[in-house]
Formats: C-alpha cells, structure tokens, sequence
C-alpha cells in the first residue's frame, strides 16, 4: 500500500533538535518530502542563511526517513502544495504569529482543495534558530564564509543594500541596526569602505592621501566586529603593477569585492565633477588593469567591479556603455555607474541601455547626489546594488559640532543627555564575555 505524502518546509540553516523533532512525527504519517527554502526565499523575508542552499541540501538529504528534498523558491508554499498534493503538511506551531502567519493561513487554504492536513508540532522549548543566529554572530565568522556571501546576495536578492563604514562602531551600527516594515525585517545586507568617509575621519583629503596599509587596519577593525559582507573603494586601483597586491590583501582579510574607478592622475572626489581637472583612464588602459586583476585573484568568489566616470566627466551616454561592454569582456563582475546630477534620469537612462543590450551582471549606484531615489525605483529600473556611501558620516559630523558648541555655550554637558546615547549602552555594543 503506498504510503501518504508528507511535505515539511524548512529553511535548514542551522539544525537543531526542533527540527529534527518536526522530521521525525513526519515520518510518522509517511514518505516525508523536505520543501528546502532557496537562498532566495529566505533573503525574502530575513538574513541570508549561513549555509548555501547546496550546503543545507546535502544535510537535510542525509537526514533518516526523508525520501525526496526538491526547492521551494517562495516563502509561499501554495507552489509546491499544488505540484505535490501532499496528504499532510508538518510545521512548527511557532508561525501562528509574525510574518509567516499569513503563510500558516494559504497552506491551511490550499490544503482544503484536496483534503490534505495541516500537522503543528509543539515549539521546542530553550531551542531557537534566531538564538543560535544571534550567537555565531558574536562568535563571528570567517574570511572564506564571509568573502562568497556578495554573490550569494547578489543571487538571491533583486537589490543589494550597503552602508558606508569608517571604523568598528559603525560597522556595529552596519550589522545590527533593523527595522520591521510591513511585517518583514529590514536590515542593511552588507558594508562599504568609501576611501572619503576613511579619509575624512583621519582628518585627511579625498586624494588617495590615506595608504592602502592604513586603509587595511581600519577594515580589519569593522572585520572583527561583524559578520556582513564589505565592498572596498580602491579609487583608480593604484598602478597596474600594484593592483593585484591590493586585491589579495583583500581577499585574504575576507573582503568580497573591490571597486576601481577609471580615472588617472591625482584623485579628486568624483562629485566635484568638471570643477577640477579630472582625467579618464582609456578604455583600454582600464580594461588592462581589471584583467590583471582578475588573473591575479585566488578565490573565484572575490569579485571586480568597475566604476564608469563617463556622465561625471560630461564624456557621455555612448562613451559609457561603451565603456561598459569593454570593462566587462576584460573580466569586470558588475559596473557602477556614477553621476553627479540631482536627478537620476541619466543613471535610469544608463540603466535601460545597459540591460537592453550589454549585460546581465550587476548594475551598481550611490545616490548621494540624487538622494530623492527610492529603492523601489532603483529596483525597477535594473539597479542591483545601492551604496549609501557618506550618510554616517555626514549625518555624524553637525550632531559632534552642535555638542561642541552646546557645551561651549553652557560651560556643561548636561543640555545634550537627552540627544546622547548612554555609556552603558555603549559599553553594550561591544560586550565582553563577562557581560553577556
């Protein structure tokens, strides 16, 4: 006689004995499908899983009395349901409440067309996913973990969310700082080291004044205290002869990407725009280096991407895409393309022209000059990547200035200790061991 079908969702990140518990009533109603959650199901709704959806495979295959794992590519598990017209489906009673509450109610509805039941298990108590979550991240993680999570995002996510990092505190703030919007949380994916906000803060000018030793020190200061994947600003890259030192030095500390920018000559930041004398690389001469770049990289996950000055130059829209096709053919893994105009009509012009006819690879932008550009239009617009490069520093600088004259004006500290955040919970950020 065959046996019922059973069906279990699972993201299986990290397994623990609830999860094991669920399998095994499962088994217990009959030949027990596993719906394993892809990458991309998962960055639905919360972080991106620490396993690959090949790594979670393999476990979960390997698990006794599960017959079939197939992928369930939604959170949404009416897909599947409606494919494999299970006779049961079990989960843990844990998702009565929150986000997945709207999820428990379409697999109840789907179940009805057939007469299929839906099985909750009890939540297994002092045993908790976001736990365990929440403590590897203070354990950390590794070059290697950290370096192939970019392209994992990349893969799973329509649009890539990073934030400027200067130094340990603020990739704290990178790391942990979170919203809930419409029932979903809301977290920056990953970081970006923005050679301005490192120089600025060392009280030097955004012309490469700050050596790339130095730069390294304060990245491994944000590498110690998160676990999110950074995006390294290399300005032009250096000399061609220099560039693969760069890049795997970077590597090595676990950084996923670097970004070179086609300019030569002394650095100027791009935002100035014609107000200064900038000059741009050859295409050849740029293609050149990222090849010498990607030839000299170790790992394949480390990625190249190329920033294109062509529109902050006033080069023009053919001299950019052109541009772009030949970064790509030399081996670039995504192209940022940067203006310096308040409106982002010529970045979503770019963009069209880009996917129409060049690439699939990842299209990057900063609006900090045209800071009015929601997400959702970047998104619509085939935008994969938004780097909101200044904001903690410049949002930073006038509350120091404003507590510096406050303090000048009252000879007292006391007037800012409603606006300041309290010792304690400073000391809270980085906790020791004897304080958890």
């Amino acid at each position: 006689m065959k046996k019922p079908v059973v069906y279990v969702g699972m993201s299986a990140d990290l397994i623990h004995p609830g999860h094991m518990n669920v399998l095994k009533i499962a088994r217990e109603f009959g030949d027990v499908i596993v719906g394993l959650l892809t990458d991309k199901a998962i960055a639905s709704y919360k972080r991106l899983p620490l396993m690959s959806y090949e790594q979670r495979y393999m476990v979960i295959e390997n698990v006794k009395g599960v017959v079939k794992v197939v992928p369930q590519e939604t959170l949404d598990y009416r897909p599947n349901l409606v494919k494999y017209k299970p006779d049961f489906v079990v989960h843990g009673d844990d998702w009565k409440v929150g986000v997945q509450s709207t999820t428990r109610q379409a697999v109840i509805d789907a179940l009805a067309e057939w007469g299929g039941e839906l099985v909750e298990v009890p939540y297994t108590a002092g045993i908790s996913s976001t736990g365990l979550n929440i403590a590897h991240k203070e354990i950390g993680t590794t070059p290697d973990i950290r370096r192939r999570q970019l392209g994992r995002l990349i893969s799973a996510k329509s649009l890539v969310r990073l934030i400027e990092v200067h130094s340990g505190l603020t990739g704290r703030i990178a790391e942990s700082v979170s919203i809930e919007k419409n029932s979903m949380k809301v977290e920056f994916d990953g970081m970006w080291a923005g050679s301005l906000t490192d120089a600025t803060t060392r009280g030097r000018p955004d012309t490469e004044s700050v050596d790339v030793t130095s730069r390294l020190s304060m990245i491994t200061d944000v590498l110690e205290s998160t676990t999110k994947p950074l995006v390294y600003d290399g300005d032009s890259g250096g000399r061609d002869e220099h560039f693969p030192y760069m890049v795997r030095s970077l590597e090595r500390l676990g950084v996923s990407a670097v970004m070179i920018e086609d300019k030569v000559g002394n650095k100027r930041n791009s935002l100035f725009g014609t107000s200064v004398r900038q000059v741009q690389a050859s295409p050849e001469e740029f293609s050149k280096k990222i090849s010498v770049g990607k030839q000299s990289q170790i790992t394949e996950e480390f990625l190249i991407f190329a920033r294109i000055e062509s529109l902050i130059l006033q080069a023009g829209m053919d001299d950019a895409l052109i541009r772009a096709e030949k970064y790509l053919k030399a081996g670039a893994d995504g192209i940022m393309i940067h203006s310096a105009n308040q409106n982002p009509d010529e970045i979503f012009q770019f963009a069209e022209k880009f996917r129409q006819g060049i690439s699939e690879k990842p299209l990057i932008v900063v609006p900090s000059s045209f800071s009015q550009v929601t997400e959702s239009e970047l998104e619509k617009n085939g935008v994969n990547i938004v780097i909101y490069a200044n904001q903690l520093l410049r949002s930073a600088i006038p509350s120091m200035v404003d507590a510096a004259k406050s303090i000048l004006e009252f000879g007292s500290s006391h007037q800012l200790e409603s606006n300041m955040m309290s010792i304690k919970d400073i000391l809270l950020l980085f906790p020791t061991e004897d304080a958890k």
